[in-house]
């Protein structure tokens, strides 16, 4: 190959010296055919040049196959919620948290016996009365209280997908505001019918006898100062349900603030001012809110002192804790709580005797304004008590560390 383009080149350059010579005898130019040979000289030396083998280039790579989605059983156990496939009314894919949730023998079965629902088969059993995306509400599905959403959608291949989603904690939480709204309608409108009825009595002929009239009025005076601690009550956990989620930045002194809560309790209730006792041990400072926190100690204080037996301490302490905490206790010695009602005392408007309670001027919202303060200052509340010997509430909060 090499030889051959050889000759190639040694026969353009003789065609290039007869051209020259030709030339010199045409025109008797010598000059001019030295510049010719010279041009036609190195236009054979560059094509010569060009002519050369040029480098092979790597082959192209084959190209991509095209993507190709993952199988529908992966796609479904990277969803948390429970999800089943669907086949000609068989159970061909579930993942885990469907499985959880009705049992490991779903796959392969009839989906009636998988989702044992009624309302759940019927719609599964009658695809043509689908609403693309229109939820299923099931009750009792998984456990009896329970509430799940059915959700199906059909896919091309004739498949339909099952996606269950639970709704239980916005349940609760709706049947929270219904009956805290009408939990608080009826302890609104129980003085205010008192103070209705007393006002037309006085309006009559009662109104007339003196003795009368002061005891009417005493009466009002109670149930107007009742429904104004309710109003404020209700004021305040509407606050701090708000700044639930602003952290407090203040720094408290804990150990201050309870002897100015101890002081001001004791001239409102001098007979059981003396009962309480403080062991306040050195503790750093707090990060809190000044007003929740004197509010905080205000009810658990004035709880024991209401629950507990009279001429029984009431045992206050203050120290320090690992884990940067400050650890408050305060003690009553008095009837106790049966254990069955200690998980919902922080409920609104929960009592374990109405009567005694409203006797006393509770409003049923100090220990779930407790419970907010707590959970805004990111700390940890407990109630522990025992029926004879009396109730013991321990409050955790952080301490305030200066960056």
């Amino acid at each position: 190959m090499e030889d051959s383009a050889g000759k190639r080149v040694l026969a353009a350059l003789g065609l290039a010296a007869m051209a020259a010579f030709a030339s010199m005898l045409v025109n008797g130019d010598i000059e001019a055919s030295l510049v010719v040979l010279v041009c036609a000289v190195a236009a054979v030396l560059v094509g010569a040049g060009m002519g050369d083998a040029m480098p092979e280039l790597p082959p192209a790579p084959p190209p991509a196959p095209p993507q190709q989605n993952p199988p529908l059983p992966e796609v479904i156990e990277a969803i948390i919620e429970p999800v089943l496939v669907i086949s000609e009314q068989r159970v061909t894919a579930a993942n885990r948290a469907a499985c959880a949730l009705l049992g490991e023998h779903i796959l392969q079965q009839d989906v009636r016996l998988a989702i044992r629902h009624p309302a759940a088969s019927e719609r599964l059993l009658s695809p043509g009365k689908e609403i693309p995306g229109a939820p299923i509400h099931l009750v009792g599905l998984g456990t009896r209280d329970q509430r799940w959403e059915m959700r199906i959608r059909t896919l091309s291949s004739g498949e339909r997908i099952v996606h269950l989603v639970d709704r239980t904690g916005s349940y609760a939480a709706d049947r929270m505001r219904v009956d805290f709204v009408a939990n608080a309608s009826h302890e609104l409108r129980t003085p205010l019918a008192s103070l209705l009825g007393y006002v037309e009595t006085l309006g009559e002929e009662a109104g007339e006898d003196r003795k009368t009239r002061k005891r009417f009025l005493d009466v009002m005076h109670n149930e107007a100062k009742r429904m104004q601690r309710l109003v404020d009550d209700l004021i305040s956990l509407s606050r701090i349900e708000a700044e639930k989620y602003r952290e407090p930045d203040q720094s408290v002194d804990l150990g201050v603030l309870i002897e100015q809560v101890r002081n001001e309790l004791t001239s409102m209730k001098p007979e059981r001012g003396a009962d309480l006792k403080l062991d306040l041990r050195p503790a750093p400072p707090v990060r809190g809110d000044h007003a929740q926190l004197s509010q905080l100690l205000h009810n658990i204080v004035s709880n024991a002192m209401k629950y507990g037996r009279p001429g029984t301490p009431v045992e206050i302490s203050l120290e320090s804790q690992r884990g940067g905490m400050v650890r408050l206790r305060v003690c009553d010695h008095g009837e106790g709580i049966d254990p069955d009602h200690l998980p919902r005392l922080t409920e609104r408007f929960y009592r374990i005797d109405s009567s005694r309670s409203r006797a006393m001027g509770g409003t049923g919202l100090g220990l779930a304004i407790v419970k907010h303060i707590v959970e805004r200052h990111r700390g940890r509340l407990d109630i522990a008590s025992q029926l004879g010997e009396g109730t013991q509430v321990t409050i955790l909060l952080p301490e305030h560390r200066l960056s």
